[in-house]
C-alpha cells in the first residue's frame, strides 16, 4: 500500500502525540500517582504505535511498543514512577524526535536503531518487576485475570431499525438464513479497518452482508474498539462462514448464531429468549475466555459518546500554503477596493451620486469583515511554540545544576501563524540566558534570602494590535558596572563614553553581535550568538525587544510583536512627489516644528518636546533625494517611537490614513533595512513602507 499521501497527516498527528506525551510525563514526575495521567500516556504511545506501524516506521514502532510496555507495568501497579524512569522516558522522545525530522527531511525514519535506549527501558522494567515481585505475591496471582479478554455476543443486544428488519424478512423470505456475527481482533492489531475488510471479502464468499454496527463507513475510518457486528444473509451453513472469517490473521474470536425475523420483530421477546431459542452456536474462543463485567458497563458509555458524534469532525486541517494564498486573494480584493475609492472621490469623476458611494462603503465593510475572518482562521494560539520550554527548563536545571522552575501564563494568546512559527527560537535563547545568566547557584540565593527553587515566568498578553510576550526571572539581575568594563575591553566604547551612559544603554550593549557576558563557552550559552540574534529576529517580524532589570532582584525581557504581518493600518506620507507608508502602530504622535525650535546635541539635529529630546531624522536625506531649493519656516515632523525610543520623521506632507496590503520587495533588494515592504496603492501606484524600528 500506498502510504506516501498520508505522510503530511502523520507527521502532523506524531508532533500532537509527541508533545501531549512530554506534557504527560511532566505531569507524572509532580504527580506519579495520577492514574488519569497514566492512562493518558498509555494512550498516546499505543496511537503513535499504531501509526508509525502503518506508515511502515519499523524502528519508531518498536522503541514506542517497548515504551507501552513501560506504562502498561506502571498502569498495572506493577513498577512505579522514579525520577530515573521519567529520565529515560525523555529519552525515548527525543530519540522518536529525531526519527520524526528524518521523516520530514528524506520521508524516511533512518537506520538508528537506539538500541542502547531500548536495552535501558528493558533493564529497567525487568528490575523494577523483579523487585516488586519478591516483595508482593498478590500481583502474581492477579495477573491472569488482567489478562482475561472479554467475549460477548453483541449481536444479540442490537436494536434493529424498522428497514434492517425488514432486510431480515427478505432473506428468510428467499429461504437464506440470517446469522448474526460478533468478530473480536487482536488487541496488538495495528490496522483494525484493514483486518475488518478482510473478514468482510472472506464472508461475501458465501453470503450477503445485510447490517453493520457501527456502520461499514464507522468501521472503514476504524471508529470502533476491537470488535464489530454483523449479519450475512446465506444458504450456506454458519460453520463455513465461521471457519472463513477466521482465517483472516490477526483476529482474536468470532462469535454467531443464527437469528429470526420474528423474534426481533416482538418487543416481548428479549434478546436472552432469542439466545435461548437457538440451537445452533459456533465460538472460536480460548476456554478461559468469559464476559467481562467491566466491559459490560462500558457499553452505554460507548453509546452516548456516538450521540454527541457531530462534535469530532468541527475541525479540519489546512495547509498554510492555502491560506497564504487565500490572504493573498484579500489583499488583491483591498487593493481593488482601495481603488475604486480612489475612484469615488476623484473631483470631477463621474460618480458622484448616492447610491454608488453607498455601494462603495458597503464593499468596505464587507473586505474588512472578510480580511479579520481570514486573519482569525490564520491566528493560532503561542502555546503551539512554548509547550516544549517546560521540557527543555527541566533538563536545563539538570544540566546546570540549578533547582528552577518555570510558570507561563497566557499560552491561549493568539497570533498569526507565520510569526508563531519564527518566536520559537528567540524565546528558546531568552530563556536559556535566564537559566545560564539569570538565575544564581543555591548557596548564593540562600545568602540572599531567596527561595531555594529559582523561578522563570513567560507571560504573553494582546495589547492593542501587538502581542506582548515577557521573560522574566527573580535572579540575579545585569551587572551594569561588569557589562561596561567588558565593553571597555573589548574596544565597544571609550571610557569617556562610559561614564555618561545611562544603565538603559549599558544593558543595551548586550545587544552588540558576538558580546557575551559568559565566563566560559558551554552548550547552554557563551558563544557570543545569543541576544544579537534574539533582536535581529524579532525585529525582522516588525517587532522589538527592551530589558529591565534590577541587581541583585532579576531582569526581565520585553517582546512585543505585531499580530500579523500581512495587512496593516498605515499613515501615507509624501517625501517630495513620493509616496511612503509608516504602521500605525509605530507612531506616537505628529507635530508641526518650527525650523528655529530645532537644537543641536553633538552637531546632530533635536528638537525639545515636553521634556523630551527627540533625535530628528531627515527622511529626504535618508532616502538620498535632491534637497528643498528653499528651507521652509515649519517642518510636518511624525514622531515614531521603538520601545521606550523615540525619533522624529521629517516628512512634506500627510496624506492621511489607509488600510495597505504589505507586499514582499523579493530577494533581490532586501538588504536594504529601511525599507520593509511595498504596497500598492487605489491609483495603481507604488509606495514603499519605511521601518521605524531599522531608522530608529
Amino acid at each position: 500500500m500506498d502510504v506516501s499521501q498520508y505522510l503530511e497527516i502523520f507527521i502532523d498527528e506524531t508532533s500532537e502525540h509527541l508533545q501531549n506525551l512530554s506534557d504527560c510525563i511532566m505531569t507524572l514526575e509532580k504527580e506519579p500517582d495520577n492514574k488519569d495521567t497514566i492512562n493518558e500516556v498509555f494512550r498516546a504511545a499505543h496511537s503513535l504505535k499504531g501509526m508509525a506501524g502503518t506508515m511502515g516506521f519499523k524502528r519508531m514502532q518498536h522503541l514506542t511498543h517497548d515504551m507501552e510496555d513501560m506504562f502498561q507495568e506502571v498502569r498495572s501497579d506493577k513498577i512505579k514512577v522514579t525520577s530515573k524512569m521519567i529520565d529515560i522516558l525523555f529519552e525515548c522522545l527525543d530519540a522518536l524526535d529525531k526519527y520524526l525530522e528524518n521523516v520530514k527531511e528524506t520521508s524516511e525514519e533512518g537506520t538508528e536503531d537506539n538500541e542502547a535506549i531500548i536495552k535501558e527501558l528493558n533493564d529497567f522494567i525487568a528490575s523494577a518487576e523483579g523487585k516488586e515481585a519478591t516483595n508482593s505475591e498478590p500481583v502474581k496471582e492477579e495477573t491472569p485475570k488482567a489478562e482475561t479478554v472479554a467475549r460477548e455476543k453483541k449481536f444479540l443486544e442490537t436494536e434493529l431499525t424498522k428497514a434492517e428488519k425488514e432486510s431480515i424478512l427478505v432473506a428468510e423470505q428467499n429461504n437464506n438464513r440470517v446469522y448474526g456475527f460478533t468478530v473480536y481482533i487482536h488487541p496488538d492489531c495495528l490496522l483494525k479497518a484493514a483486518r475488518a475488510f478482510l473478514v468482510f471479502k472472506a464472508v461475501e464468499d458465501y453470503g450477503e452482508i445485510i447490517i453493520y454496527r457501527p456502520s461499514s463507513q464507522d468501521i472503514e475510518d476504524e471508529k470502533f474498539e476491537l470488535d464489530f457486528t454483523f449479519f450475512v444473509s446465506s444458504a450456506e451453513a454458519l460453520e463455513k462462514i465461521v471457519s472463513a472469517a477466521k482465517s483472516v490473521s490477526e483476529i482474536d474470536a468470532v462469535i454467531a448464531e443464527e437469528v429470526k425475523y420474528d423474534l426481533y420483530n416482538s418487543k416481548e421477546e428479549t434478546a436472552v429468549g432469542f439466545a435461548e431459542a437457538s440451537t445452533e452456536v459456533a465460538e472460536i474462543a480460548e476456554p478461559s475466555t468469559q464476559i467481562s463485567e467491566a466491559a459490560k458497563k462500558t457499553q452505554p458509555a460507548a453509546k452516548k459518546a456516538a450521540a454527541n458524534k457531530p462534535v469530532t469532525s468541527r475541525t479540519v486541517r489546512v495547509d498554510i500554503e492555502k491560506l497564504d494564498a487565500l490572504m493573498n486573494q484579500v489583499s488583491e480584493l483591498i487593493i481593488a477596493k482601495n481603488s475604486l475609492v480612489s475612484i469615488s472621490t476623484t473631483e470631477g469623476g463621474n460618480f458622484q451620486n448616492q447610491a454608488f458611494h453607498e455601494q462603495i462603503e458597503y464593499l468596505e465593510r464587507i473586505t474588512t469583515n472578510l480580511h479579520e475572518s481570514v486573519m482569525k482562521v490564520r491566528m493560532v494560539p503561542i502555546e503551539s511554540v512554548v509547550n516544549k520550554f517546560p521540557r527543555m527548563v527541566r533538563d536545563l536545571s539538570r544540566k546546570l545544576n540549578k533547582n528552577m522552575e518555570l510558570y507561563m501564563s497566557g499560552e491561549d494568546t493568539e497570533l498569526d501563524r507565520t510569526v508563531v512559527d519564527q518566536i520559537g527560537d528567540p524565546l528558546q535563547h531568552l530563556l536559556r540566558n535566564s537559566a545560564d545568566h539569570g538565575l544564581e547557584s543555591a548557596e548564593i540565593r540562600k545568602l540572599r534570602g531567596k527561595p531555594e527553587k529559582g523561578a522563570i515566568y513567560l507571560n504573553a498578553f494582546q495589547e492593542g494590535n501587538n502581542v506582548i510576550i515577557e521573560v522574566s526571572d527573580d535572579g540575579n539581575g545585569i551587572d551594569t558596572e561588569k557589562v561596561k568594563s567588558k565593553a571597555i575591553e573589548r574596544g565597544v566604547i571609550t571610557p569617556e563614553q562610559a561614564e555618561v551612559m545611562s544603565q538603559k544603554e549599558i544593558i543595551n550593549l548586550l545587544f552588540i553581535p558576538s558580546f557575551s557576558m559568559a565566563k566560559k563557552i558551554t552548550d547552554v550559552s557563551g558563544r557570543g550568538v545569543g541576544l544579537d540574534v534574539v533582536r535581529s529576529n524579532i525585529e525582522a517580524l516588525g517587532g522589538d525587544v527592551e530589558v529591565t532589570s534590577k541587581l541583585g532582584e532579576g531582569s526581565k525581557f520585553t517582546v512585543r510583536l505585531p499580530l500579523t504581518l500581512a495587512i496593516i493600518q498605515a499613515l501615507m506620507v509624501e517625501i517630495r512627489q513620493e509616496k511612503y507608508a509608516i504602521a500605525l502602530g509605530s507612531i506616537h504622535n505628529i507635530e508641526d516644528i518650527p525650523v528655529k525650535d530645532i537644537r543641536y546635541v553633538e552637531a546632530k539635529e533635536v528638537i525639545h518636546l515636553r521634556g523630551m529630546v527627540i533625535p530628528l531624522i531627515r527622511m529626504d536625506k535618508v532616502l538620498d533625494i535632491e534637497p528643498l531649493a528653499e528651507e521652509p519656516e515649519s517642518l510636518t515632523v511624525v514622531i515614531v517611537k521603538k520601545g521606550d525610543n523615540y525619533a522624529g520623521l521629517v516628512v512634506d506632507n500627510l496624506m492621511g490614513q489607509q488600510e495597505i496590503v504589505i507586499k514582499s520587495l523579493g530577494k533581490f533588494i532586501k538588504n536594504n533595512k529601511i525599507i520593509s515592504g511595498a504596497t500598492i496603492l487605489g491609483d495603481g501606484e507604488v509606495a514603499l513602507i519605511l521601518d521605524v524600528n531599522a531608522l530608529i
